[in-house]
């Protein structure tokens, strides 16, 4: 399992298999989130089994799936939501991390500024220059 951490808040990760349940709550995760619809990829594993794996382990279940390259402020408006109200740490995973990251960046562009996010997904491995223009746009509702 692949667990870049972002902040003190919410690590993301690729794929997580039913297995790796476990361990996410033995890490002290208080919160597993999914932003990868169901059925997007041949041999992914199901949601309903890991949400079912997520309460047998005591962790909170968020189901919030995005379509890949096509994140709309609703959902931005979805993901703020519940980084907000969501018991923590969070772990959050989709195919790559990517949309988590992008899902969390975006929201967070409301209250922090646009260079201390772009640095935090940088030491986490992702590069997301290409949505300045969508930060400040985020930034633009504080």
């Amino acid at each position: 399992m692949d667990i870049r951490k972002i902040d003190d808040s919410i690590s993301v990760a690729p794929q997580i298999s039913i297995e790796d349940v476990a361990d996410i709550a033995r890490l002290g995760f208080k919160t597993l989130v999914a932003n990868r619809p169901d059925r997007e990829e041949p041999g992914q594993p199901s949601m309903a089994d890991i949400e079912a794996a997520a309460t047998e382990h005591g962790l909170t279940w968020v189901y919030l799936p995005v379509e890949s390259g096509n994140i709309t402020d609703a959902d931005v408006d979805d993901f703020s939501a519940m980084i907000h109200d969501a018991a923590k740490p969070v772990f959050a995973f989709c195919r790559s991390g990517t949309r988590c990251t992008v899902l969390w960046s975006l929201s967070s562009a409301r209250e922090q500024e646009p260079q201390q996010i772009l640095s935090k997904a940088q030491q986490a491995g992702y590069d997301i220059t290409g949505l300045i223009p969508r930060l400040m746009q985020q930034a633009s509702k504080r």
